[in-house]
This record gives structure tokens, sequence and C-alpha cells, in this order.
């Protein structure tokens, strides 16, 4: 075990950021034309600095296996981003925004990183609208902000519920205006499946073209990952069904070390699980707990009668209803963060108060924010006494606005009408907060490799608030990186172009080849899904929500066996030089099986409960999460070593300087 430093500067907080810019070193305009990035992953993070760094004037190589960065999962984000402009006024700063970042996280962040995002956050909301993102407005035409979970200002930028696209668009189109350039270079249906290291520095990545099954060869003077979360491990989840962990797990078993896996949020408000036969699961955007009541009814032959189709939710009264959020948490009731709204969720459900018919479904109501905006729009246009349908007309008109395409999304899916019945809602994975770890400079353990937003584990600790995804991926791309990574390039001015036909190269190369050959030649009797499958389902019944030392130890042996077998009895037909989507899956999940492994075994040795992690032995009377600062204020870093059994664990201590650590408090 090694104790080892997060390289940020030194000095008063709110100076450290401008402090370490004005002293890093810097690359000349006329060098930066001979020196190569590679970046891997073309969302949100990996696409603003793709198009930021090729702005600046390197030469850029973007890596992604979609067909169009357009179809990163970005795109799925839809509740809006965070920063603090207090256009509201109501008393929102940088310093709230940091405060609540790592209050929000359960006190398991870098305080500096935090800070840092806080500060850039409104340089981001400038930077997309100068890009003609279209911002939802208010009356007067200035930006609108609605509020979000564990806050209690409204500091949320939005676009309908298509936040995520939007800013997409926003990263995409200027990625084409360098591509245009030739200042970046787009390799599409292309997937990084190991890095390159030349004197123990990143120097280049092996790809394979998924349209040909071609193996390539790419050098760069730096890498950088930027290839999301790893929320798959989980099989069901919001993401979308090719997001991964490969790019993070290769960069992990060549010396990056992995930081926090543990640290998984599970988001609130998703459309509940129908069957055995789902691939993936829906987000409903956390948004909607500005409006929506959540509960479940207060007597459990009422939810016996819902679950067997005898009764409507709409046929209880308010006073059969129990609005568990709002009678737990009165200070911040519906918007608690999304740890506490998730757990609190199961637990009713587990008590066995759920309403669909699996039992794991509670309601999220939007009739009494129908009625409300009815009477406030009839007031408005000088309806004097409206009858009840107009008031419900004018109300729906107004939730139409702002949550429209969700509600379409959700009676596509569910065939329900949410305006005239409830939602249905269970928590589902959503965010991976730990990831790859990083210094203050965004630079893993290996020189020359980078990993930026969700890829990383930085800036969210335990546990990520609403809305803060889009800023640490945009803040990274647009205004970290860009000049952290400039202070190691430095070094390369006359380095010169990287060779791809050395040592290390071939090495790689053929280590990739012979492992996709190994999953052709298998000729196994199950499917890659197979396998996932039961991954998943091990992942979520031991590591889920709720884990304890019993069932976490049986999951690492489960793993341990599943991985075995896969090895063994893995069928992946056709063969590697030719479009072989079977053959990409099997890589995939032979990284989530390494992964899930390390996942419980950061689990079992955090013997606290924080955030997304919760341990049951560990939790308070009333049933919230049960810190040890003492003996566990660190970040978890993890080398590989050959096995994740024996992963060798690494501390970063945590120290909080300008806050008071404190347990969490949303009552």
């Amino acid at each position: 075990m090694g104790i080892f430093e997060s390289n940020a500067p030194k000095g008063p907080l709110a100076e450290k950021w401008t402090n370490h810019k004005n002293s890093i070193d810097l690359v000349n305009p006329a060098n930066k034309r001979n020196i190569d990035v590679i970046v891997v992953g073309t969302g949100l993070a990996g696409g603003s600095a793709a198009a930021t760094l090729a702005e600046l004037g390197y030469n850029v190589k973007t890596f992604c296996y979609q067909d169009s960065p357009r179809r990163a999962h970005s795109i799925a984000a839809q509740g809006g981003i965070n920063a603090a402009k207090n256009y509201q006024g109501d008393g929102d700063s940088v310093y709230r925004l940091f405060y609540d970042t790592v209050k929000g996280g359960d006190y398991r962040s870098r305080e500096s990183n935090v800070y840092r995002l806080a500060q850039v956050s409104g340089n981001i909301i400038d930077q997309c609208v100068a890009q003609g993102v279209p911002f939802a407005r208010e009356y007067g035409g200035l930006l609108d902000n609605r509020s979000f979970g564990g806050v209690l200002v409204s500091r949320t930028f939005y676009a309908k519920g298509q936040t995520g696209q939007q800013l997409l668009l926003g990263a995409y189109s200027a990625m084409n205006r360098q591509i245009n350039r030739g200042k970046i270079k787009s390799y599409n249906r292309h997937e990084m499946l190991d890095i390159v290291k030349v004197d123990g520095k990143a120097r280049g990545i092996i790809a394979r073209n998924l349209v040909t099954g071609e193996l390539e060869r790419h050098s760069a003077h730096a890498v950088v990952v930027a290839s999301g979360g790893y929320g798959n491990v989980f099989f069901l989840s919001t993401n979308a069904m090719g997001s991964n962990v490969t790019a993070g797990w290769k960069i992990h078993k060549k010396g990056a070390y992995f930081a926090n896996p543990c640290f998984t949020q599970i988001h609130p408000t998703c459309i509940p699980v129908s069957g055995d036969h789902q691939s993936k699961l829906t987000l409903m955007s956390e948004s909607l707990r500005n409006d929506g009541r959540i509960w479940v009814p207060k007597k459990k032959e009422d939810a016996e009668a819902i679950k067997a189709g005898k009764k409507k939710p709409t046929e209880l009264s308010e006073e059969e209803r129990d609005y568990y959020l709002e009678r737990r948490y009165p200070a911040f009731g519906n918007l608690v963060p999304r740890d506490v709204a998730s757990r609190a969720a199961k637990e009713r459900c587990d008590a066995g108060f759920g309403v669909n018919k699996t039992g794991e479904a509670v309601y999220l109501d939007f009739s009494a924010a129908i009625v409300r905006y009815g009477k406030e729009a009839a007031t408005t246009r000088k309806i004097s006494n409206p009858s009840d349908a107009e008031i419900k007309k004018l109300g729906k008109e107004v939730v139409e606005a702002k949550y429209g395409n969700l509600f379409q999304m959700y009676e596509k899916i569910v065939d329900q009408n949410p305006y005239e019945t409830p939602m249905m809602i269970y928590p589902a994975v959503h965010y991976t907060m730990g990831g790859v770890w990083v210094d203050y400079n965004l630079q893993t353990t290996i020189p020359g490799c980078y990993a930026i937003g969700e890829a990383n584990f930085s800036d969210h600790g335990a546990n990520r608030l609403g809305a803060s995804a889009l800023m640490q991926g945009l803040a990274d791309g647009y205004f970290v990186l860009p000049y952290t990574i400039g202070n190691y390039l430095s070094d390369d001015i006359r380095t010169g172009t990287i060779p791809t036909d050395s040592a290390e190269f071939d090495a790689a190369e053929t280590e990739v080849r012979e492992r996709l050959e190994k999953f052709i030649n298998t000729k196994g009797t199950k499917s890659v899904d197979h396998f996932h499958k039961i991954l998943g389902k091990i992942m979520w019944n031991k590591v889920g929500m709720a884990r304890n030392a019993k069932g976490l130890k049986e999951a690492i042996t489960e793993i341990k066996e599943l991985r075995e077998e896969f090895w063994k009895d893995v069928r992946v037909p056709g063969n590697t030089m030719e479009m072989n989507a079977e053959l990409e899956k099997a890589g995939r999940v032979a990284d989530f099986l390494e992964l899930g492994e390390l996942f419980a075994k950061d689990a079992l040795h955090r013997e606290e409960s924080c955030g997304g992690h919760f341990r049951e032995e560990y939790q308070t009377e009333e049933g919230e999460a049960m810190r040890d600062d003492e003996n566990f204020m660190y970040v978890a870093a993890w080398e590989y070593t050959g096995n994740p059994a024996d992963a060798i664990l690494h501390k970063e201590d945590l120290d909080y300087e300008n806050i008071q650590v404190k347990t969490r408090s949303y009552k």
C-alpha cells in the first residue's frame, strides 16, 4: 500500500487554479503544430477537448466506436447543466456550488478539483451560448434556471429535456470546424483496444476498425481517455448498450490506477424493470422532481390492490398517500440527493409498499403541479372563476412546455398517459463517480495519459449531484485539460513524430490480436450476453444499492468463477477480420468481468457507508449512511498487478481546509 499526492498547487483555495495557470509551462503556437494528441471518446468531454486542442494548434486524432460523434451517450443527458451564475438572485455563488458538490459527494472528493470546477462553470454557459445552444429563457429573455436535488438554489441551465443533445451539438460543431481545417482526423467506428507505452510514457494506441476488423497503430505525444463510465457492468443501466469500460480498463492494466470503483450512482427516477427481456433501462430526468411528488400508498392492502390491478392510484385520496420524501426530509423534500432518494424508494418497496407488478416501483405524481400551474395561468390570463377542467387544461399546457418530450417518452415505453395517471419510477444504475485516478492536471499515473469526464474519478466523491456530469465533462474539455496538457507537452517540442514500427507497438498489437483470436477460437456454447446478464444480476443483488460483507465476499467468488467459465465456454461467431458485433461485445464483457471483481473488492474494503456506497452494517438508527471519517477519508486507488484479487491499494488522503466536515443532513 502506498500514499501519494494529487499535485494540487499550494496557496488559498480560490487562487489555486489562477496561480497554477500562471506558473505552468506552455507550448509555443509554432510548436503546437508539431505535436500530436489522441482523444478516445467524442462525447461532451472528448469532443470539447478535441475541438479546443485543435483550435490551439495541436494535431488531434479522435476515436469513437459510434458511426458519428453525435451518437455519444452524452446526448442522453436530459435535465441540465449546473453553473454558479446566480441569475435567480437566490444566493448562489462559486463557493456555494463548491460546497454543495463536496457535501453532495459525502465529503469524499478532492477539494481543489471541485473548487476549480465551480470556478469555471460560468465560462461553460458563456461558451455554449456563443455556440448557439438553445437554453431555455425566461419571459424577459434571460437564461432560465431550475432546481436539482441536494441544493437550495436554482442553478441548472437546461434545454427542455434535451440538454445533453444540444450541448453535444455545440461541441460537435466545434469539432467539425477543426475537421474541415484538417486539424482533427476523425476515426469513427474505431475502438481503442490497448495503449502503447514507450519509455514509460503513453505514445499511442492500438485501435480496431469495427467495419473491416483491421487492427491499426496510431501514435501521439499524449493520449486522452474520455470514454465515459462503467455502469454497464450491471448489464441493466441507463447507459447506452455500447457504453463500456474497455479504454479505461486497458490503461489501468498498463499502469493507470483505478480509483473508488464502488462509488456508483443509482438514479432514483428511472422507468422500472418490466422483465428479463430488457437490454437497458430508461432514465426520467431528475428535473421532474421539481414538480413531481413521490409517493406510495400508506396501506399495504392498497399497494397490493394496485399491483393486482384492482385499484388505480388516482382512486387514493391525499390522506391515503405517503409522500415519504417530504415526510422524512422536510427541508429538501423531493429534491434530496440521488443516493438518498434511491435508498428511500428501495426501503419503501422492500417494506411491501411498491406499486407495479414486480413490487419495485413508486409513483411520481404531477397532479398537484398541474393544478398549481393551471391556477397561475388562469390568473395571468384574467380568467375569473375557472372550472376544474379549465385549470387542468391550462396546467397541462405549462407542464408540457417544460417536460413534454419526457412525458412523450414515458408514454411510448409504458403505454400510460402521465398527465392523467402518476408515472412509475424506480432506482437504476446511472453514473459512475469512480474511475481512472488523475491528479490535479487530469493526468493518470501513466505519464502522458490523461482521463477526463466520467472516465476519471475526480470531482463527485461518493455521489454526483444532478446536472453536474455535463458541467464536469465540459469543464475538463474546454477549460482545464487544454491548459494542463501543455505543461506536459512542453517537453516534447523536439521529440518529432512518434514511429509506429517500434517493438512496443509490435508487442501491443500482437497482444491484442491474440486476445481477439482467443475469443473466436474458444468455440464455446454460451453467448456473450449470457455471461453479461449473469454478471449483472450478481452485481445488482450483491453489489447494488445495499451491500454487506457476506454478499460482497460471495460476489467476488462468483465473479471469479464466472470469468473462468467465460474464457472456457463463450461462443463468438465469425472471425476477427470482419464486422463482428459479438466480438466487440466479448472484449467489453471480458473487461467488465475483471472490473466487477475489483468493484466488489473496493466495496468490501470500505467499511463505512457514504453517498452511493451503502454498507448495511454501517447505518444510523434512521437508516442513513454512517461514514467513518477517521479511517476512510481517502481516495482508494488500485494498482493492477495481474489479477483483480491481487490489486494493490494506494491512498490519497482527503484534507478539507475550507469547509467543515459533518454528517450530511437534508432534513
